[in-house]
């Protein structure tokens, strides 16, 4: 059910003190839910999914219907300049040539989690906030580059040879290593990028705090500072998925020979 501060915030006969009981009446980590089949559903979660997906797919229709060899667009030039730093990263860590659908599902993650963390600087952030800071979102992305880093370094090197790495230098460390692969690396990765954009919006609502006649200052500074943050979070994201992938692909031999 959505908040009662939405029937507020447009309340017209409140039209001075709306943003601040809005933000009031804002609790962190509450979602506007759905049951369906016994299931509870995060709707603003599902719907701020949607919308960041559509952009991205949006996006990527609208550069390739109007791509060209002679004179690109900006967003063309910007779109293979992020091509080429993702494929320069990975094969300067890997060593070897990126495996198919890395670099693609690289690019993806960035653009992706960017776009969703900037939503937040949208009017309807208090209904539909970042799609990122909500766990459900972030533990199966993580799940995501975990599962396919495996699947890539399978691939690469044979199961024997991939799962033997589990065992060096020691054999007893075994243990420790599958902890990290399976366990921390995953939990990290996800908490990394939840911690940083859920706290983004408890200080937007902390700053709703203050009277509306010097609301917007702050808000609008915040707001900026949140878009860095944002596009810090997705790159840090992405970075941390190029090096799991290029220590399941790539070898030490192979990056000095490289």
């Amino acid at each position: 059910m959505i908040s009662t501060a939405t029937n507020e915030l447009a309340n017209p006969a409140n039209p001075a003190g709306g943003l601040v009981l809005a933000a009031e009446e804002i609790k962190p980590g509450e979602h506007w839910t759905a049951e369906l089949f016994g299931l509870t559903f995060n709707v603003d979660t599902i719907l701020g999914t949607l919308i960041a997906g559509a952009i991205v797919c949006g996006l990527g229709l609208y550069m390739a219907s109007r791509a060209t060899a002679g004179r690109p667009s900006k967003l063309q030039l910007l779109f293979e300049m992020l091509v080429s730093w993702v494929r320069e990263q990975i094969q300067d860590g890997m060593g070897v040539r990126a495996p198919r659908g890395v670099v693609e599902l690289c690019m993806t993650l960035f653009v992706f989690i960017l776009i969703a963390n900037w939503l937040a600087v949208l009017p309807s952030e208090n209904v539909i906030p970042p799609p990122t800071a909500d766990v459900n979102l972030v533990y199966p992305m993580a799940l995501l580059v975990i599962v396919w880093v495996n699947v890539a370094g399978i691939r690469h090197k044979g199961a024997k040879h991939y799962f033997a790495h589990f065992t060096e230098p020691y054999a007893f460390l075994a243990p420790i290593e599958v902890i990290t692969q399976y366990f921390s690396r995953p939990v990290s990765l996800a908490l990394r990028l939840f911690g940083n954009i859920f706290a983004g919006g408890v200080m937007i609502g902390v700053i709703g705090q203050l009277p509306f006649y010097v609301l917007w200052l702050p808000n609008m500074a915040w707001k900026l500072f949140d878009m860095f943050i944002g596009a810090i979070q997705a790159l840090i994201f992405t970075l941390l998925a190029i090096i799991y992938f290029s220590e399941a692909v790539g070898s030490d031999d192979e990056a000095a020979a490289h």
